[in-house]
């Protein structure tokens, strides 16, 4: 049985190899991802590189079918300078959900330049596997996916990304109904206001949508306390995710205020030092 799946991968891959057309490339990484063999996770990733935006759809979707095996080469593929193949790896981040991305997640719901995906990172966000954090340090990774989520919702400019980020903070407070049920009522509050002021009727259908689904939430089902659960990551994985949710929170605190006047003479240095 290993010798014929073995046979199945290498001639999967080697007709991704072989494509000589768009169609045939699509095709062959898509037959490859539905597979869903962890020795296609090289192949996969490279696909993120392709000129190919259905090849690599197709490579996303195998990569979050994968999940878990994919995250440490999708996380490999984020230090690289190929823009596009980083925008791919992020949607198959976003779509995981494991906590490794969630520092990511953060950075790109809130700043990326591409809006598709900044909304898949939003997205992601709410569908961030909760379940798997020690308990101290969920706290913390919640009350920043909230704050981004909020400043997503309110702030965005493209209303595709405000739409998932409504998707994302419900998703949020189902989580959180037991244990920071303040946190679900101002989620609730801000989406309230939403529903009252957002210029886009997909965004306030979407709201109403969640206000509905939060309710019934509420009145019908009781969640129990979710305890810290198994996880797959190591305590060397758990040390990461803590220093680069500490970095940011130390970066925020860095952000100088519009009129400080300290932030015009970073910005004059800044500006020598790029004419030298």
């Amino acid at each position: 049985m290993p010798d014929r799946m073995s046979d199945r991968l290498s001639s999967l891959i080697l007709a991704v190899e072989a494509a000589d057309s768009s169609k045939l490339l699509h095709e062959a990484v898509q037959n490859l991802a539905s597979a869903n063999l962890e020795g296609a996770i090289p192949t996969l990733i490279a696909a993120l590189s392709y000129n190919n935006p259905g090849a690599a759809v197709a490579a996303v979707d195998g990569l979050i079918q994968l999940g878990v095996p994919s995250v440490a080469d999708l996380l490999e593929l984020l230090d690289q300078h190929n823009y596009t193949a980083r925008a791919w790896a992020i949607r198959a981040l976003a779509g995981i959900g494991d906590p490794r991305g969630l520092v990511t997640l953060l950075g790109v719901a809130t700043a990326d330049l591409d809006m598709s995906v900044r909304r898949a990172a939003a997205k992601g966000l709410g569908m961030m596997k909760w379940h798997w954090f020690p308990e101290s340090l969920r706290e913390i990774a919640q009350e920043e996916a909230l704050e981004a989520l909020l400043f997503v919702a309110q702030q965005d400019e493209e209303w595709v990304v405000r739409y998932s980020a409504v998707a994302g903070l419900q998703a949020l407070a189902n989580a959180i109904t037991v244990t920071h049920p303040e946190w679900r009522s101002q989620i609730q509050a801000k989406l309230e206001m939403i529903s009252a002021s957002d210029r886009s009727l997909a965004v306030r259908g979407r709201v109403e949508m969640a206000l509905q689904n939060l309710q019934v939430e509420s009145i019908e089902h009781q969640p129990l306390k979710i305890e810290a659960q198994p996880s797959p990551l190591s305590a060397t994985d758990w040390q990461t995710i803590m220093e680069k949710l500490s970095d940011r929170k130390g970066q925020e605190r860095l952000v100088l205020a519009e009129g400080d006047p300290r932030r015009y003479k970073q910005l004059a240095e800044s500006i020598q030092k790029a004419e030298y």
